[in-house]
């Protein structure tokens, strides 16, 4: 039997308890509202939301000193021994690094188009690693070749041209050299 059948025959009315339960539950449906929403007015708060947070991060970028790396493709890691730091304030030249020490020879210098200067140091990077960064900075990869070292067998011992010479980019080669161990 279901709430809409007839009652059983036995039955004349409702219980006092049954007239007051059915007049509540009826008082209920008949009350209540359905919520209204302004879906456009939700839309428009979300996407001023978001826009926002996106110039509070471009904000805080370009603060940070970042605002150079992204707009050459160079982009900073939390790695220490792979670091790419822009330089647009102060330029590298060969009379300011005439010296080439033994950390010369795995730092990677990146001139973009108007002169700019990104160092790279590949030093003690495995060879995916090294390739990855090599990529993300614009440069091709040339030929990698291995040389005896007391370091850890795979790792970047050279970069050539290293430090004081710089690499163009989009137009550089960079050839490595990995220590055999």
């Amino acid at each position: 039997m279901t709430s809409y059948d007839a009652r059983p025959s036995g039955c004349t009315g409702y219980t006092p308890f049954e007239e007051e339960l059915v007049n509540a539950m009826n008082d209920f449906v008949n009350a209540a509202d359905a919520p209204n929403f302004d879906t456009a007015n939700i839309v428009r708060g979300a996407r001023r939301r978001r826009t926002t947070a996106t110039a509070g991060v471009v904000a805080a970028l370009i603060l940070a000193g970042g605002g150079t790396a992204l707009a050459t493709g160079v982009t900073h890691t939390s790695k220490p021994a792979a670091t790419t730091k822009p330089a647009a304030t102060t330029k590298t030249t060969q009379s300011a690094t005439a010296k080439t020490t033994q950390a010369d020879a795995t730092l990677l210098l990146v001139r973009n188009t108007r002169g700019d200067i990104f160092p790279v140091k590949l030093g003690g990077l495995s060879l995916e690693m090294a390739k990855m960064y090599i990529v993300k900075v614009g440069v091709n990869l040339g030929t990698v070749s291995k040389a005896a070292c007391k370091g850890k067998a795979g790792s970047v011992i050279a970069v050539t041209p290293h430090s004081p010479k710089t690499v163009p980019l989009y137009k550089g080669t960079v050839n490595l050299t990995l220590c055999s161990g």
